[in-house]
Formats: C-alpha cells, sequence, structure tokens
C-alpha cells in the first residue's frame, strides 16, 4: 500500500510546486498559490506578517504591486507579473531537515535587513526561506528579477522581521 501511494504523494508535491508560479497570463488576477496550514503561534505570526506585508516591493528599477491570490488566504501574497509568491507557516525545508535526502546543513544563506533566507535555486528561479525564525515563511522568486534576492529587501524582510519573532 504504501508504495503505491508515494507516486500519488510525488504527483501532488510536483503539481503544488508548479501551482506556486501559475498565474493568469495578464499579470493582473489572481495568482495560484497553495495556502498553507500553519496552528497555533505560527498561525499568529502569519496573521500579523499579513497585516505588514507591503502594498508594492521594489526591485532594482521596477515595483511589482500586491496581487490576490487564489485561494485567498492570510497566509499567503503575490506581487508582480510573473508572480513573486509567499508562503507563511509552510514546513521546513527539507534541506535543513536531518535524515532527509538532501540535508545539507552547509546550504546557503543570506541575511537581509535582519532576517536570514535559506537560498535555494528552482528551476524558476530561487526560493528564499526564512531560518532562526519561529515560523518559516517562503519566496519564490522568478528569474526575470535577478538578482532575486533583492526582492526579500524590497520591503519584505523588513515585514517578517517586524512580525515573525527570532528563534531563542
Amino acid at each position: 500500500m504504501i508504495s503505491s501511494a508515494r507516486p500519488a504523494v510525488l504527483l501532488l508535491a510536483a503539481a503544488l510546486a508548479a501551482a506556486c508560479t501559475s498565474s493568469d497570463d495578464s499579470g493582473t488576477g489572481p495568482v495560484a498559490l497553495p495556502a498553507p496550514d500553519p496552528a497555533g503561534a505560527s498561525a499568529a505570526h502569519c496573521r500579523a506578517l499579513a497585516e505588514r506585508l507591503p502594498r508594492t516591493i521594489g526591485v532594482a528599477d521596477d515595483t511589482l504591486a500586491r496581487r490576490a491570490t487564489k485561494p485567498e488566504s492570510a497566509y499567503t501574497a503575490a506581487w508582480g507579473s510573473p508572480a513573486v509568491g509567499l508562503r507563511c507557516g509552510t514546513r521546513r525545508p527539507e534541506v535543513l531537515t536531518p535524515g532527509t535526502e538532501h540535508y545539507n546543513p552547509g546550504a546557503d544563506a543570506a541575511e537581509v535587513d535582519g532576517v536570514d533566507w535559506l537560498l535555494e535555486d528552482t528551476p524558476e528561479g530561487y526560493r528564499f526561506t526564512t531560518v532562526g525564525r519561529e515560523t518559516f515563511v517562503e519566496v519564490s522568486v522568478p528569474d526575470d528579477y535577478a538578482p532575486e534576492l533583492g526582492v526579500v529587501a524590497g520591503g519584505i524582510s523588513a515585514a517578517v522581521r517586524a512580525a515573525v519573532p527570532s528563534e531563542l
């Protein structure tokens, strides 16, 4: 039974990953972004973050406007076209989870505006995930916005720093 369920889980994971970057062609409609389901303190951190996220983020010489997400959720946000997607209350990244296939305690990370971010290269761009915070926040940035790290400096890091406490 377990072996037959595993391909279904992998297909679901692939579908969720694809959905994180899909949006309508006009760049004005809602962005399909799977919403995490945090509980307890993480849910409270994410609601606080939603209140602090900027309406626009600055990227190089451009400004990306906030867009709706589908489904609507206090745990997701998106800006621009192609969309930058934010998900709050995600699971610990596999690269940071001991015993997983991709565990790498020396993975690349960068500090931006007082927030440490794990950097993961993806086929679409980069995924940044907070580290050293009580709740994981993930930001997916398309290659169109290279250097991608600048996106989290465009107001996202300041909001995370204000809403999501550091781990003690």
